[in-house]
């Protein structure tokens, strides 16, 4: 069989598109954080995870503007020859005291930083305990470790325990590695009980806290924060509520200097930009010091669910998250309505298995802080149009017919 005979059986997405549905890579001209222009049309955004509405901040801006003056667009190399700047290092510094932790430690993105965390510390060795909806780049950085790997079924704190039992007999070192707030349903991990367990059996717990720092708890501190907790290691990226682009890992002062000198994806990539980090310092600033930012994204967020579970619309998801998915279940059906939605102005994202389980299909919203009353009272109108029109919701003509 010719190796590339797979990618011409591959015929999904081109079906999709012959449709005129396809919801994916769509080029966009221009991004006000709440609006963007495709095509030269204007419209909401909330698809974005630019929740604390970052991007366009001032001191964001100008932080990312004076790096690029004083260190040029690139470091050109990696972190562990050319490619350390004193920023990197303050960064880190911050990023530390700000978790409660040792030290931190930076890499160019956030799928990196799973990547080379967990692959590092992890051997053939150790046992991998890990929520079978955790994010994509948890499952590979599983992968990567060569250590043995066992999935529990979503939150389920029963199977966790006989995973833990099991592994604790055979003498192995345990991680125990969870979303705190899962990207896609927009919920939250059990983690006083995963901390309980973890405690009891001897294993180490990781927190992956990309859509909740910044976001949830009192500090912002991410979604252990939120529950009480403190994890052994707490991840985090850039690419949202930091508005930039990389990715932390924080935790004791040996197991990062460890990292550090073993994780490949550190070692043999770039470093993070210098406008990157300079935006993502500046970002943590104002996360310091406006807290009425993630109170307001949440919100929105809990105005919104309330307002589409109104309308009819099976919104998954906890009152504690700035994303709110639209459960529709049947794929053709949610391509229909994430379709009729964009030609309403309101750009979401389409989520189809793999990254939701069969069955479970959804419109993915995420809310910014930015946001104004006037743009979200917009959104829910053109949602209950949208499901009218697709036949998810009733229209008033189907409910006179049934009187």
């Amino acid at each position: 069989m010719d190796l590339f005979q797979k990618c011409e059986n591959f015929t999904r997405a081109r079906e999709v598109q012959a449709k005129g549905f396809y919801p994916y890579f769509i080029p966009l001209a221009g991004s006000e954080g709440t609006e963007v222009e495709i095509r030269g049309r204007r419209l909401i955004m909330v698809g974005s995870n630019n929740y604390l509405g970052l991007t366009h901040h001032h001191k964001v801006l100008e932080a990312a503007q004076m790096a690029l003056l004083k260190y040029g667009t690139s470091c050109s190399g990696s972190r562990f020859l050319n490619g350390t700047l004193e920023l990197h290092e303050e960064l880190e510094r911050r990023l530390a005291k700000f978790i409660g932790a040792e030290a931190a430690l930076c890499f160019s993105t956030g799928f990196q930083t799973n990547l080379g965390a967990i692959s590092s510390v992890c051997g053939k060795d150790d046992v991998i305990l890990c929520d079978r909806e955790n994010h994509a780049s948890i499952i590979d950085g599983c992968r990567l470790s060569f250590a043995e790997v066992r999935k529990f079924k979503h939150n389920d704190m029963g199977e966790l325990e006989a995973q833990l039992e099991r592994a604790a007999g055979q003498n192995k070192g345990i991680l125990i590695v969870v979303d705190g707030l899962f990207s896609m349903m927009g919920d939250l991990a059990d983690l006083p009980t995963i901390q309980k367990l973890a405690k009891k059996y001897g294993a180490r717990l990781m927190v992956d806290e990309a859509h909740s720092v910044g976001v949830l708890g009192k500090h912002g501190r991410g979604a252990a924060e939120h529950c009480g907790i403190q994890p052994d290691l707490v991840m985090g990226t850039f690419s949202k509520s930091f508005a930039s682009l990389g990715g932390f890992i924080a935790g004791p002062a040996r197991v990062i200097d460890y990292m550090k000198h073993h994780a490949r994806s550190l070692i043999f990539s770039a470093s993070i930009t210098p406008a990157s980090a300079a935006a993502a310092l500046a970002a943590l600033d104002v996360i310091e010091t406006e807290p009425g930012l993630r109170r307001r994204v949440l919100h929105i967020a809990h105005h919104v669910r309330t307002g589409l579970r109104k309308l009819g619309y099976v919104t998954g998801g906890t009152p504690d998250s700035p994303i709110v998915p639209v459960v529709v279940g049947d794929q053709e059906r949610m391509m229909r309505l994430w379709k009729t939605l964009f030609e309403c102005g309101v750009f979401t994202n389409a989520v189809t298995q793999p990254a939701v389980p069969p069955g479970m299909d959804l419109i993915r919203t995420s809310y910014i802080a930015s946001h104004s009353d006037e743009q979200i009272e917009l959104v829910l109108q053109r949602f209950e149009e949208a499901g009218k029109r697709v036949g998810i919701l009733p229209s008033k003509l189907a409910q006179a017919e049934g009187m």
